[in-house]
Formats: C-alpha cells, sequence, structure tokens
C-alpha cells in the first residue's frame, strides 16, 4: 500500500519572536499628517462606549425584559417590602414571573414565605395596585401559588448580604 503520509513532521531546531507591535509603526492617516500638540494628545479621546451604553437595544417590545414596562413593573415590585425581613418582595425571591403583554394586560406569579404569612390576604393587593399604578399597564393579575415553596435559596445575593447570609 503506497499512501501518501496525511502528516508530514518537520523538525525545526528554534523559531525566533515575532516583532513586537509598537505604537510608531502605525501609519499616520494623510488628514491627520498635521503635528498635533501636547495639549491635544493628552485631551481625552471619545469613549467609545459613550453610545452603547447610552442606547437602549433596538427591537425590544416594551412588555418583554428590558423593555419600559416590564422593568416599571420589576420597579414597582422592588418598592414593595415584606413586613417581616426588610428586603424587597422581588429579591427576596418571592416573585415567581412577570408577563405583560401588548395590550397592557399584566400577569405576575409570586408566592409567600409560608402559606400562614400574616400577610397573605393584603400582600397580592397590594402587588396588583402597585403593578397597575406602573405607566402602560392597563390591568394587572396577581396569581399566589404555593408550588414550588419559597425558600431562602431564591433569594438574590443582595437580599443574602442584607441579611447576613453572604
Amino acid at each position: 500500500m503506497n499512501e501518501t503520509p496525511k502528516f508530514v513532521v518537520e523538525e525545526v531546531e528554534g523559531v525566533s519572536a515575532p516583532r513586537r507591535a509598537r505604537v510608531d509603526d502605525i501609519p499616520e492617516p494623510a488628514e491627520q499628517a498635521v503635528e498635533e500638540t501636547a495639549a491635544q494628545k493628552l485631551e481625552r479621546k471619545r469613549d467609545y462606549l459613550d453610545g452603547f451604553l447610552i442606547e437602549k437595544p433596538a427591537g425590544i417590545a416594551p412588555g418583554e425584559p428590558g423593555g419600559e414596562i416590564y422593568e416599571g413593573v420589576i420597579s414597582a415590585l422592588r418598592d414593595i417590602f415584606d413586613p417581616e425581613i426588610p428586603v424587597n418582595i422581588y429579591d427576596l425571591g418571592l416573585i415567581y414571573g412577570v408577563e405583560v403583554d401588548g395590550e397592557g394586560h399584566a400577569v405576575v406569579t409570586m408566592t409567600l414565605t409560608t402559606p400562614h404569612c400574616p400577610v397573605a390576604e393584603s400582600m397580592p393587593a397590594e402587588v396588583e395596585l402597585r403593578v397597575s399604578a406602573v405607566p402602560g399597564v392597563r390591568d394587572a393579575e396577581v396569581n399566589l401559588v404555593w408550588d414550588p415553596p419559597w425558600d431562602p435559596q431564591k433569594m438574590s445575593d443582595d437580599a443574602k448580604l442584607e441579611l447576613g447570609m453572604l
């Protein structure tokens, strides 16, 4: 069988290191051929992230994560605090889901720390009131669920830090 080898092994003594790039090696554009003054060189150049950080992502519907209405609902939920634990209900992990449709109908799925929580009757009503007050939300619905049950692992790191658990 006379097959040509697929790989050819070549032994070398060594390889010279590539030349290091230097700032002086960058060619000057024709329009910048005029020598800059020291003050112009020291002047802070425009940060390429300026526009990127200010601009909102294009194509996000207001009711999707990152959209104005969705983020407004999340902000409203972060303003509601559990009366027994000094952490907002969003960071506490009591909010299982937020959905906002194109017509402004918001549905919040949430739980409480225990079924015997003293605010079991008033907390869902407060969530509904606060969410329905967000600009762009036509009406709000709160679904209180017990499965899966809440546990401290659902808390955000900020909440754990606030409570001394980190």
